[in-house]
């Protein structure tokens, strides 16, 4: 009786140990804008500066450090043109993040010939929080553009129409010398815990621009670089 109780205590401590070991601590979300206001070269230097920067050493560390996290990622532009380029998948450290970086930097782009409609990009990235596959202990959409909003409803109305208040909305937004963009951001696009705009100045820049959002997402604040702050909420 006594070495039952012992081996069935010994099996559910290993089953509980698993389930922690395992706990989801971050769904993430790309939205990547591919409006028409972003040409073939701002495209590919998007697609090739996530791949860079998921791949990047620190970046993979850090996800490594929480166990992994789940990630999924869309392109966007108007209001009924949203495409996956990488349905949710768990990345646990370098060589996941260096599969998914294959796919992005594959990736063929869907449409480029539509306007900016981030209020239906946050929609369709709520939508995708919802059927992730475990409920995590923080759910974060990223949201790179260019542009403010031109199409459909806006930013505001999204987060009116749909419960947001748990979920974290960043910003990586490219500046091309009109830094009012930011200041969209800071003011319609962002929200929630921590919430935060990571500028660039071009495309050129995205890589490392990406690269420090994801580690300040992923909490390795003594990675980032701190030339071009980020702007908090």
């Amino acid at each position: 009786m006594l070495r039952s109780a012992l081996a069935c205590l010994a099996l559910c401590s290993a089953v509980l140990g698993s389930t922690a070991a395992r706990a989801c601590d971050i769904a993430l979300v790309l939205a990547l804008d591919v409006s028409a206001s972003i040409d073939a070269r701002e495209y590919r230097l998007q697609q090739d500066g996530l791949a860079g920067a998921l791949t990047d050493p620190a970046v993979a560390d850090a996800v490594a450090a929480r166990g992994g996290i789940w990630l999924t990622a869309f392109e966007w532009s108007g209001s009924r043109h949203q495409y996956e380029q990488l349905p949710w998948t768990f990345v646990r450290g370098a060589d996941d993040l260096a599969r998914a970086a294959g796919t992005f930097r594959s990736a063929a782009r869907r449409v480029d010939e539509f306007p900016t409609s981030l209020g239906y990009a946050l929609g369709h990235a709520l939508n995708l929080l919802k059927e992730a596959p475990e409920a995590c202990d923080r759910q974060v959409i990223d949201v790179s553009g260019d542009g403010v909003n031109n199409d459909g409803f806006p930013p505001e109305s999204a987060y009116l129409a749909h419960d947001m208040s748990l979920i974290t909305v960043n910003g990586l937004v490219i500046m091309d010398d009109d830094p009012t963009v930011v200041q969209y951001y800071l003011q319609s696009v962002i929200q929630g815990a921590g919430s935060f705009v990571q500028p660039t100045n071009s495309y050129n820049d995205y890589e490392e621009a990406m690269r420090r959002k994801l580690l300040r997402e992923l909490g390795a604040f003594s990675f980032v670089r701190l030339d071009l702050p980020a702007f908090d909420r």
